[in-house]
């Protein structure tokens, strides 16, 4: 019986399941998005988002705890140009979102095992999905004192053809 157990173990041992899982982060954070399993999706994105949680976390503190979050992350990837990415472009992109950094999308069955496939991506990174959104304001505008503007009665436009064509 399995009680108490959380996680997919994905049918390897812990430091070969530890190895690929952090490869393939490196391999997200380098190039945005890959095409896995579901269940290695799913693992993944358990994995990779206290990660980016903690990357984000380096802008808002001082250097010390900073240099201290990197030194964690580093634990966890072991890759020093996917750390660079991470807390550099990555970290700025998905700084005012309150989590949720990756989404699943299924894409059916791989044609040799019919296994169920996933791809993984960064939110932020697509542009498809985020280009018919508009860029937040910066500036706040005030109710106060706007006082009421008056609205201009509609004008009446008249046909000209029309008036012309009866002549």
């Amino acid at each position: 019986m399995r009680h108490g157990k959380k996680g997919n173990h994905l049918g390897r041992k812990t430091a070969h399941r530890k190895a690929m899982l952090a490869n393939m982060a490196c391999s997200l954070i380098e190039h945005k998005r890959i095409n896995t399993t579901v269940a290695k999706a799913k693992a993944l994105k358990v994995f990779i988002e206290p990660l980016i949680t903690k990357s984000k976390a380096e802008n808002n503190q001082t250097t010390e705890k900073g240099t201290h979050n990197r030194r964690i992350v580093f634990r966890s990837l072991r890759d020093k140009h996917a750390i660079t990415e991470l807390f550099g472009q990555v970290s700025e992109k998905v700084g005012e979102r309150p989590g949720g950094y990756t989404r699943i999308i299924k894409l059916g069955n791989r044609l040799g095992d019919n296994a169920d496939m996933a791809m993984i991506e960064l939110v932020d990174f697509n542009e498809i999905y985020n280009a018919d959104k508009a860029k937040k304001k910066t500036t706040r505008r005030s109710r106060r004192g706007s006082g009421a503007k008056e609205a201009t009665p509609p004008v009446a436009l008249t046909d000209t053809k029309a008036d012309d064509s009866e002549e």
